[in-house]
């Protein structure tokens, strides 16, 4: 990347673009959770996605797995969740698990949400993480349901903070590429790269929102909630914890019980 950099700085700032929208991809195990759940398909931007039905009520709650991940992941809250007489909805996002496609950016994971929600809504609690609690807010801020509750696990806050960090796992120094994919960015979308940011659009949604957030996350930095939590959101409650980082968190079970509490 950093050779192309030199020799062609618009190619290189394309190839840092698929980079970072490319999930990793891992082995796809079923979670017994679903196996006896309602499968669910539809056809988006040419890829077929895919994921569940469990317990059908009128009260409807959707799980949004983070980059790299798919909705078996979070196959712990289905049982709690249909214990509270709710409907769960799950999916896998754009080119992860069992769905279609080979890269996904926020917008196309929010495009996702909202089809879900034509489909099978209305749906007015959502849990996210990570990459799925951005896509999910810049939903909700086109679509300003209400009243809603939203579940924020560790998410991507600042989509600039997430390539900064990218380029230095990345070892790539060259600011000209950083710029070039910038660049990219503002092409596909129309806007800013900074422009997605959770700190930004969650100020312009109408829903009671739980942030739960790990101070030692090394993937979506503490140093990004804060300055949401300094923004003083009245409908944003935070909860803190230390040692669970980003994976952990979402596993946890006093994590688990808070969530189902909340909604």
């Amino acid at each position: 990347m950093n050779l192309l950099g030199w020799v062609h700085i618009r190619k290189a700032g394309e190839a840092a673009f698929r980079i970072f929208c490319t999930p990793l991809k891992r082995p796809y195990k079923n979670s017994m959770v679903f196996t006896n759940a309602e499968p669910l398909q539809f056809i988006l931007n040419g890829n077929c996605i895919k994921g569940y039905r469990v317990n059908p009520s009128p009260e409807k709650v959707l799980l949004l797995h983070g980059f790299s991940s798919c909705c078996h992941k979070f196959d712990h809250f289905v049982a709690p969740l249909v214990n509270k007489n709710l409907e769960v909805l799950a999916f896998d996002a754009p080119a992860h698990g069992a769905s279609g496609g080979k890269t996904v950016n926020a917008i196309q994971y929010s495009e996702m949400i909202k089809e879900v929600i034509k489909l099978y809504g209305p749906v007015n609690r959502f849990i996210a993480h990570s990459f799925g609690g951005i896509a999910l807010i810049l939903a909700m801020e086109d679509l300003n349901i209400a009243p809603a509750k939203i579940v924020l696990i560790a998410p991507a806050t600042e989509t600039t903070s997430a390539i900064n960090n990218a380029f230095t796992i990345l070892g790539l120094k060259n600011q000209k590429i950083r710029n070039a994919l910038d660049e990219v960015i503002f092409r596909v979308s129309g806007k800013e790269t900074g422009w997605f940011s959770i700190r930004r659009a969650i100020k312009n949604i109408n829903a009671d929102v739980l942030w739960i957030h790990d101070v030692e996350d090394d993937i979506t930095p503490y140093a990004d909630v804060l300055n949401v939590q300094n923004d003083n959101n009245p409908h944003v409650k935070f909860i803190f914890t230390r040692g669970l980082g980003h994976q952990k968190i979402y596993r946890d079970e006093m994590v688990k019980q808070q969530v189902i509490d909340f909604l």
